[in-house]
């Protein structure tokens, strides 16, 4: 079994955020600076002679994680940066419509409201019911709101705020008989879920693999079908932007800057492999689940889904001072925790990683009691 003594993560705290930024792995961690002392060795043989092999190995093995072809996926930094290469080249105008949900990331709220405000495109935010129902409710209750002025959807494949599992495969199934464009926000997918992006059939995904894969810092992800290749266009356009490239020399290389995170990747990859991840999500999950389960149960509140989560949970509190009992539990029970206004409560988010224990949780149970009753 793997510990915390495996990762890099501090012995003094209690590390229940793994959703924010991720932890690496020791071993990945040591790929990733043998990378990076490699490109410091010779930086213009690493840089302009050894990278387009280099970058193209990467990617193959990626592409054979997700099962798409090797010329749909690109490197991105972020899961925000790849959102923004798709929803800034969009061919959107006045009275056109982008459907998402009221439970996406502040930071892809706020790139649609810069589309909108651009194009002069419209914003349907769909008023997610919960608890959660089922994926048939929700997906009903969200093709509820498609009207004829409906161009694409913007939604996640797991919810930040709420940790919530959203059905991506039915909505993406459900919008292409429609001949409605798919855009997901797959930020906290990988790793965390097995994903088959061929399955799926999203229009466009981007996905971080420095969260749940647990890659290093800055290492994501940007799928795009073949179709929507003419129209996206770069967020820097640099020398790979020249008669007869395509998606990847378009978005590949946008001047000097650290492959490393990409070229570790593959590392991650079969980091878990070895470590039977499939084992150490399902335990993950019933850590998660006894948190909820528990934390429910003492507050008499319900739960915002029976089981659609996996590593990642949010969990209502009693109405208290989010801010303030957050920086409480760091500063005095060194419990590293988001908390925030969730649907008129309190909430908690606890993200599970392979590090954490029985004894964190029930630290936190203790800590919670305490600053909240």
């Amino acid at each position: 079994m793997l510990s915390k003594a495996d990762f890099l993560i501090r012995d003094d705290i209690v590390f229940f955020n793994h959703g924010s930024f991720g932890a690496c792995p020791r071993p990945v961690f040591q790929r990733y600076q043998a990378w990076q002392r490699e490109l410091e060795s010779q930086p213009v043989e690493f840089l302009l002679r050894r990278r387009p092999a280099l970058m193209a190995d990467a990617r193959a093995t990626i592409a054979d994680y997700f099962n798409v072809p090797a010329d749909e996926i690109v490197f991105v930094a972020n899961a925000t940066a790849g959102l923004n290469i798709a929803l800034r080249s969009l061919p959107l105008r006045s009275g056109d419509e982008i459907l998402t949900t009221d439970h996406e990331y502040g930071a892809i709220n706020r790139l649609l409201e810069f589309v909108a405000a651009k194009t002069g495109a419209s914003i349907k935010r769909h008023r997610v019911r919960l608890p959660y129902a089922s994926d048939e409710a929700f997906a009903d209750a969200f093709f509820a709101d498609v009207s004829d002025r409906t161009r694409t959807i913007v939604i996640s494949h797991i919810t930040s705020p709420t940790a919530l599992i959203f059905p991506v495969e039915r909505i993406c199934r459900r919008a292409r008989e429609l001949g409605i464009l798919t855009i997901i926000d797959g930020a906290h997918a990988p790793g965390q879920l097995p994903l088959d992006l061929a399955a799926v059939g999203a229009d466009i995904y981007s996905g971080n693999f420095h969260k749940w894969l647990c890659a290093p810092k800055g290492s994501a992800f940007l799928h795009a079908r073949r179709e929507c290749h003419e129209w996206l266009e770069p967020l820097v356009v640099s020398h790979g932007w020249a008669e007869g490239s395509g998606f990847v020399e378009h978005n590949e290389w946008s001047g000097t800057r650290d492959i490393a995170p990409y070229l570790t990747v593959p590392a991650a990859i079969e980091y878990q492999r070895a470590h039977d991840w499939e084992l150490v999500r399902a335990e993950c999950h019933g850590l998660a689940a006894r948190a909820q389960r528990e934390l429910c149960e003492y507050y008499g509140l319900p739960p915002l889904s029976r089981d659609q989560f996996a590593q990642m949970v949010t969990i209502p509190l009693p109405h208290c001072d989010a801010a303030a009992v957050k920086e409480r539990l760091y500063a005095e029970h060194r419990i590293e925790v988001p908390l925030g206004e969730l649907a008129g409560y309190c909430g908690i988010r606890i993200s599970v990683q392979a590090y954490n224990t029985a004894t964190d949780l029930e630290r936190l149970f203790a800590a919670l009691k305490l600053l909240i009753g």
